[in-house]
């Protein structure tokens, strides 16, 4: 039997990523493009994890399926954690890439590179049709450059140093970015608690099917 979750995500690469760990599971991946009615689920939470556990809930709830939902963002040491939760809108509207790496600068002009370690951080939320709520953390840490390096990834890659590779976020390969990512780390934690609970669901669907068959066989006699 081939399962259905949803990536509770427009971010294709959140999805190619997942596949690959879920290569070897019989699993088919939708995302919220697969349902356009679902509205725009606004971010409230104060945490990464009450953002997840909303967006996985809600999606959850509407479509019926077992749901992945993440929240991710910047945490800098020398900013008391900021931007946190507002990583994506750090500089207000309209939100940019540019705008929040600007502003993340000129905030940290006067700190010392020793005083620029920061943490990229992912929360990731499974939710079940039936109510069940599960959450992983995946933590990279790193150091903020003074200006960008790198051309590929998003948001703060090209800012965000990791000493050990000698290399940003934004220099990294997809396959190399895959192995020490925050949110790598928090969908690998997340695995086997999503084998689990797609192997329940399946067994649960089983049951009832099995059962609706007797009836029907035997109101038929």
């Amino acid at each position: 039997m081939i399962s259905k979750i949803l990536m509770a995500t427009h971010n294709q690469g959140k999805v190619t990523e997942l596949k690959g760990l879920l290569e070897d599971f019989p699993v088919r991946i939708h995302t919220l493009e697969d349902f356009p009615a679902l509205p725009e689920i606004e971010e409230k939470g104060a945490t990464f994890q009450e953002n997840a556990i909303q967006k996985a809930k809600i999606a959850a709830e509407f479509t019926g399926l077992i749901t992945l939902a993440d929240d991710s963002g910047l945490e800098v040491d020398a900013l008391q954690g900021q931007p946190g939760v507002y990583s994506a809108r750090f500089a207000g509207a309209p939100c940019n890439d540019q705008k929040n790496n600007q502003k993340l600068l000129r905030l940290l002009q006067a700190v010392p590179p020793v005083q620029r370690t920061a943490s990229f951080v992912c929360v990731i939320a499974l939710a079940s049709p039936a109510g069940e709520i599960y959450t992983c953390e995946g933590r990279c840490k790193g150091v903020i450059l003074g200006k960008p390096k790198g051309t590929s990834g998003f948001g703060y890659d090209p800012l965000f140093y990791l000493p050990e590779l000698g290399k940003t976020m934004a220099e990294l390969t997809l396959e190399e970015k895959n192995s020490v990512s925050h949110r790598a780390k928090a969908l690998k934690a997340m695995i086997a608690r999503l084998k689990r609970t797609i192997q329940d669901s399946d067994y649960e669907k089983c049951r009832f099917y099995k059962e609706r068959d007797k009836v029907s066989d035997e109101c038929s006699r």
